[in-house]
């Protein structure tokens, strides 16, 4: 019986990435780096290989096995705060609608609406569903009487990571099962 590593497609084997002191660069999105660039890095000497696939790349003159998990030789100190993006503003509100508490056909709102001179800002804007948006309109909260679950702020970069921890990715190799903390099946 073949083990699947040996059929996987290299473009399947993705290196999760971890930094210096082990634990994993992001957990949302889940810092990966294609099989090329794990291969590179540890021919210019800046990570460690910690796991690798069964699956082996060669050249003429070598081979080597897919690094699965590798980590930084030099550590990399997390930006305190992320960038105001309309991903990272879903993942701060756990992509939920804040007046509805439904995840689906999500887009954003500004609380105080640009009409009135609100911002474009981590305290102004919140996760709608499309229908309390249009509902919304160009309103406040107050004036359409649509309370907000959670008031906005601007999240620090670990709060990301924490709410990030309750949305694995679909793909988990065996392999990283010690550096990630989710509750889910992982392929072998």
């Amino acid at each position: 019986m073949f083990h699947p590593d040996l059929i996987r497609h290299p473009d399947g084997c993705p290196a999760l990435v971890l930094n210096a002191d082990y634990t994993p660069l992001s957990y949302y999105p889940l810092s990966v780096w294609p099989w090329q660039t794990a291969v590179k890095a540890v021919f210019l000497d800046r990570v460690d290989i910690v796991a690798h696939y069964e699956r082996e790349v060669r050249s003429a003159s070598s081979s080597m096995k897919l690094p699965s998990v590798i980590a930084l030789k030099q550590f990399v100190r997390p930006s305190q705060f992320p960038a105001f993006t309309r991903f990272n503003l879903f993942l701060r509100d756990r992509f939920t609608c804040q007046y509805c508490g439904h995840p689906g056909e999500l887009t954003f709102d500004h609380v105080v609406p640009r009409a009135q001179g609100g911002r474009t800002t981590w305290e102004n804007v919140v996760t709608a569903c499309a229908p309390c948006n249009l509902k919304k309109g160009g309103r406040t909260p107050k004036q359409a009487t649509m309370p907000l679950h959670l008031e906005p702020i601007r999240p620090t970069s670990w709060q990301l990571q924490e709410h990030g921890k309750r949305f694995p990715p679909h793909y988990l190799h065996g392999s990283w099962h010690d550096w990630l903390y989710w509750d889910v099946e992982l392929e072998a």
